[in-house]
């Protein structure tokens, strides 16, 4: 049985109702994303190329220095972004074969709360499988509570309580004071994280985020949305109940050639985090930087920007400005939003990261879906996989 296969809740209903569950208590309280740990081959060089490139700083350290013996962490930060970046120290290690089947890879969306014991009690209560009993961490400056269920793919969900916590990240983490190598560039917070899932697994994953952790559905785009000439995907967008936390879900549609998701779930390979969108308040500073630094993005063709004033209207930013940076824009009936995505991070064509700016608008681009499709499939032929 596959591992998606495996931490689908049996009990859960393949119909939800998300006006009457917007009604009902909200069960698990979220405050934001705590951190994101990756599994990578070599934690400390990938911590050089998020400081260098993305402009994150190193402020937290444990390793066999700080008694862990059987791995190495950095924490990388930039605003209230958090990435984890660990690696094993034996080839044996349970990382090393998830590193081995993934690549450098999400493993752990990490959630604050208020109280993880609760939020292990009732997402487990509910059908989700544990990846960890509630488990309390201290050390001098306090004690962390920390608990984790599975959700798709290999990706595991950890609630952390931290509220009684004053240290530099974890107990076991010695602090990083300052950072010499650090280019910030002004990145502010996580706006969402995508999941790519297998085909028609889509809405049992929609049904998971309802039932077993309360969310509701915010958006959703079918393959007339999203598509192309020749390939289209389809996307639900999940909401916790005060809508700190938005994960959508993609799964591959029938298309003439292979999607960028099929191509992803090929490669990865399986379900997992495909792009995580990182919010700033100045998307011309932060995509000018980002480009000094060596982190390369997609590009969409000129008609793009001849034809985007009568598309969304007027807007703050200069077009010819966005057009040199390759920069989306969207507008929905709060305003706009700006948008701009990576090409993928690692030799695999698998994780992305998107740089996005709200004008109000709290939507995901939906008029600039044809245009992305289009980047990606350029980037696809170019690897012989379209």
């Amino acid at each position: 049985m596959s591992t998606a296969q495996r931490t689908i809740p049996k009990a859960i209903s393949s119909h939800f109702d998300s006006a009457s569950l917007g009604k009902q208590r909200d069960f698990l309280p979220l405050k934001g994303t705590d951190h994101v740990e990756f599994y990578v081959g070599n934690a400390r060089q990938a911590a050089h190329f998020y400081r260098t490139a993305f402009g994150m700083s190193l402020v937290a350290y444990a390793g066999p220095e700080t008694g862990q013996r059987d791995r190495a962490s950095y924490v990388v930060q930039q605003g209230k972004i958090r990435f984890v970046l660990t690696t094993p120290l034996s080839s044996d290690h349970p990382i090393a074969e998830h590193i081995h089947r993934h690549g450098d890879a999400v493993r752990v969306v990490a959630l604050w709360v208020d109280d993880a014991r609760s939020a292990w009690q009732e997402t487990t209560s509910r059908g989700a499988v544990s990846a960890g009993e509630p488990n309390v961490l201290t050390d001098e400056h306090g004690e962390v509570v920390v608990s984790s269920i599975h959700t798709y793919g290999d990706t595991i969900h950890t609630f952390v309580e931290r509220e009684k916590y004053g240290g530099p990240f974890m107990p076991g983490y010695r602090s990083i004071n300052s950072d010499p190598i650090a280019r910030p560039t002004g990145l502010i917070h996580i706006d969402h994280m995508v999941g790519n899932v297998g085909w028609h697994e889509m809405d049992k994953w929609v049904n998971f985020y309802t039932h077993v952790m309360g969310f509701s559905l915010y958006q959703h785009f079918d393959d007339k949305d999203i598509s192309t000439e020749y390939s289209a995907l389809m996307s639900k967008v999940m909401t916790n109940a005060n809508g700190f936390v938005k994960f959508p879900i993609n799964e591959p549609a029938v298309g003439k050639r292979r999607s960028q998701v099929e191509e992803y779930l090929d490669y990865f390979p399986g379900p997992g985090v495909q792009h995580i969108a990182m919010a700033t308040n100045d998307i011309l500073h932060t995509v000018n930087k980002l480009h000094e630094q060596g982190v390369e993005f997609l590009r969409v063709p000129h008609t793009y920007y001849t034809e985007l004033q009568d598309r969304v209207g007027k807007i703050d930013e200069p077009i010819e400005e966005l057009e040199e940076l390759g920069i989306l824009v969207d507008r929905d009936d709060e305003g706009y939003m700006l948008q701009i995505f990576t090409r993928p991070v690692e030799d695999r064509p698998t994780l992305f990261f998107e740089i996005i700016q709200r004008h109000g608008s709290r939507s995901f681009g939906k008029g600039n879906f044809k245009a992305l499709f289009e980047a990606l499939e350029r980037e696809q032929q170019a690897r012989g996989n379209l």
